[in-house]
């Protein structure tokens, strides 16, 4: 089965109650943003691809992109899982499964995979990266060479 949406095409637009507030993405428009899938909260790969991000922040500040996590917990869960380790990242509560199903990095059998997709300025997705197994993630480096990448075009 393919996934969609694949490089190129629009970004499905969702909106979601998140940490920073309601998040809608087509609300973003003019930004470049990461659409960070995970499988959840406090466990140790997701706790240290946020943390991560959290201790290189400024990059994410330089590269002018803005982050933000996805995964099926609620807001009280992703609140606790920012306090307790400093999170800078803001964490959408996906509890219905709308985004994941939308970027097709939902299944029944094994949750939200972990995923990272890069929506342009325009909206349009310019890079997808999935991890079906959900042990590693992309780093701040490799979502600044695929921005970089991007912004070479």
């Amino acid at each position: 089965m393919e996934r969609l949406p694949q490089v190129g095409d629009q970004a499905p637009d969702f909106e979601i109650d998140g940490t920073d507030g309601p998040f809608r993405l087509s609300e973003h428009r003019g930004k470049v943003v990461a659409l960070l899938f995970y499988p959840g909260d406090n466990n140790l790969v997701c706790t240290r691809q946020f943390c991560s991000y959290r201790d290189r922040v400024d990059m994410f500040r330089e590269l002018d992109l803005d982050p933000v996590g996805i995964s099926s917990q609620t807001l009280a869960s992703h609140e606790d899982f920012i306090a307790r380790h400093g999170l800078t990242v803001p964490l959408l509560a996906d509890t219905e499964h709308q985004a994941a199903a939308l970027y097709t990095v939902h299944s029944k059998r094994f949750g939200t995979r972990r995923a990272a997709f890069l929506i342009d300025e325009g909206g349009v997705v310019r890079y997808r990266h999935d991890n079906p197994l959900s042990l590693s993630y992309d780093s701040v480096d490799d979502l600044r060479h695929a921005l970089i990448e991007l912004r070479g075009r």
